[in-house]
This record gives C-alpha cells, structure tokens and sequence, in this order.
C-alpha cells in the first residue's frame, strides 16, 4: 500500500462525481452568451476557500507592488483580510475537515496565518528592517510549510508540489529585486486559482467516521467506483 493514491492524477478536470462531504455547499458556475456556455464549473467548500485566498493573496501583494499607500495602512487592510479570510475559512471547511478528520490541517493554516499576520503587524508599527526586507520570503515559506502539512495530511502530491514552488519561489525572490511582492502574489495566487479550477488528488475518502450515515458512506463508496472507471 503506497502513501499516496496512485490512482487518481495529480491534478486533473473536475469531475461530477463527488463525495457527500464535498457536495456540501457546491457552487455551479455557468456563463452564457445565447446559447453557447463560455465557462462552466463546479467548486466545493474548499475550491471556494482556494479561491478566496487567490484574491487576497493578488490584492494583497500587489497593491504593495504597486501603490503609495503607507506601510501603516496596508498593515491594517492586510490584518482585516487575512483575520476576515481565515474566519471564513474556517465557516466553509468545518464540515469537510470533520468527516476527513483533517482538523489539524486547519489548525496549522490558521496558526500560520495568525502568526505571518502578527509578524508582518510588528515588523511594520516597530520599523524591524530585517522583517520588512522580507517579508515575502516569510510569506512564502509559511504557505510552504502550510502545503507540504495539506499534502502530508490528506496524502496528496499536488499540495506537496505546491509547497515545493512556493519553497522555490523563495529561492526566486533574489533574482527579482524591487519585484518581490509581484511575483510573490502572482506565485501565491496563480497556485491558489489552479487548485480551485482543478481536480486535485487525495487519499480515500474515511468511511468510518460518525457523522455520515451508512446511506451517505455507500454514496461516497458508489462515487469512488464511478471516479475509478473515468480514470
């Protein structure tokens, strides 16, 4: 038996067939012109929750590339977003972390989350020189860490790729000097925004655990043989 689930791809298009736990507060996205879709897709609680840190992370990193708004100010905004998305964050997956019994997987993102923020307040109300120099690095090396936890958590060799780019892009942020908070965004965002488009990889689903009933663990076994055959 291998640690990862050999038979599902890395990544891959969405697929209709899911577990009870992932149907749970599913979105279906569809945009039409006439009669002809342009877009059309499907994004569970955690695709939302990639999706809402995809716009954080780009509004966050960018506006620090890009405007004269004081360091003081953005400290605040960032605060209230990063508090305000993790608060969300937590809304929405509740229920899928319970039954995947990952509930320690969301305590280390909000624990880094909570300790990046914390970082980044004094570094900027204090003036520590060292931390504002780098600050991306810090970024990116919790998200790193924060990943390669997701991946160990949930035995998923997507998220442990994503923390290898994101441990790159920290190696990358020497070669882009006045660009950092850029490709950081763009490097956080992008890897955001594919996981939310995507299938990704996992374990099994548990089926043992109580708060499925037996109708909903045989749905679950049912959608598992149906995403086996598409393979």
């Amino acid at each position: 038996m291998t640690f990862f689930n050999p038979t599902e791809p890395i990544l891959r298009p969405k697929q209709y067939a899911l577990d009870y736990q992932d149907r749970q507060g599913l979105l279906h996205v569809q945009l039409k012109i006439k009669n002809k879709t342009l877009v059309s897709n499907i994004y569970n609680r955690i695709d939302q929750v990639f999706g809402l840190w995809g716009l954080i992370s780009a509004a966050v990193f960018i506006t620090a590339q890009f405007t004269p708004i004081s360091w003081v100010t953005q400290a605040i905004v960032w605060s209230v977003l990063t508090v305000g998305g993790t608060l969300v964050t937590i809304g929405l997956t509740h229920f899928w972390v319970a039954v995947e019994r990952l509930h320690w997987v969301l305590y280390v993102w909000v624990i880094l989350m909570l300790v990046g923020v914390a970082i980044t307040d004094l570094g900027i109300f204090l003036g520590w020189g060292q931390v504002l120099m780098h600050l991306s690095h810090l970024w990116l090396g919790l998200c790193a860490i924060g990943y390669f936890c997701t991946g160990i958590g949930m035995r998923s060799r997507a998220f442990i790729i994503s923390g290898i780019i994101h441990s790159l892009g920290i190696v990358s942020l020497s070669y882009v000097v006045g660009w950092q908070f850029l490709v950081t965004g763009l490097i956080m965002a992008a890897n955001l925004f594919v996981l939310a488009e995507t299938q990704w990889d996992m374990r099994l689903p548990i089926e043992s655990y109580g708060l499925l009933t037996e109708k909903q663990k045989q749905f679950n076994r049912e959608q598992q043989k149906l995403r086996q055959a598409t393979c």
